[in-house]
């Protein structure tokens, strides 16, 4: 104590008390400002039968996640960001393929790539069975035609599949370059 005063350390209302230190009853709802206000069950269950349309899209997004997070863990190939793929291009030796149509590869790829069209996309290829123990990326637009050539690569025993996220413009997002022409 400094100069004979005496400080008072003010203590946090516990759980059990109000703000103000009494005790708090059953019958009262504590503010929701209140440091130790939970929600019950019997609130929750209160909240769905008032809001039912809430209460089902919450519980339909819930199953939609958890489901969608399963299905990643099972399809068989990752997703790669950009810095990743470059990554896996300087460290391993990947082996790029780009599914976009002729002309848009064309517009811009990424360095290296080798364009094969998903129509004539045949994981039993020269090029790509020579590659079975490299990684294998592949490339699309925009990140959505890719997942079914990974599919069927992974089906013809390629070992290590990517398919980039988000696409070309994933790549482009990343600020990273783009190279023009055939080659």
């Amino acid at each position: 104590m400094a100069h004979g005063r005496a400080y008072r350390r003010s203590a946090a209302p516990r759980c059990d008390e109000s703000p103000e230190g009494a005790p708090r009853s059953r019958a009262t709802i504590p503010a929701p400002s209140h440091p130790c206000h939970s929600v019950t069950l019997d609130e929750l269950l209160a909240f769905a039968g008032r809001n039912p349309l809430l209460s089902t899209a919450l519980a339909g997004l819930t199953v939609a996640i958890i489901a969608n997070e399963i299905a990643q863990l099972f399809r068989g190939y990752k997703t790669v960001r950009a810095a990743e793929l470059t990554a896996l291009i300087n460290r391993d030796n990947a082996l790029v393929v780009d599914l976009q149509p002729i002309a848009d590869f064309e517009k811009g790829h990424i360095p290296g790539a080798k364009n094969v069209q998903m129509s004539q996309f045949d994981p039993e290829n020269k090029q790509l069975a020579a590659a079975k123990t490299l990684p294998v990326v592949l490339v699309c637009k925009t990140g959505q035609t890719s997942g079914e050539a990974a599919k069927r690569l992974k089906k013809a025993g390629f070992e290590r599949v990517y398919v980039l996220d988000g696409g070309i413009g994933g790549w482009l997002q990343a600020d990273l370059p783009l190279a023009k022409g055939r080659k």
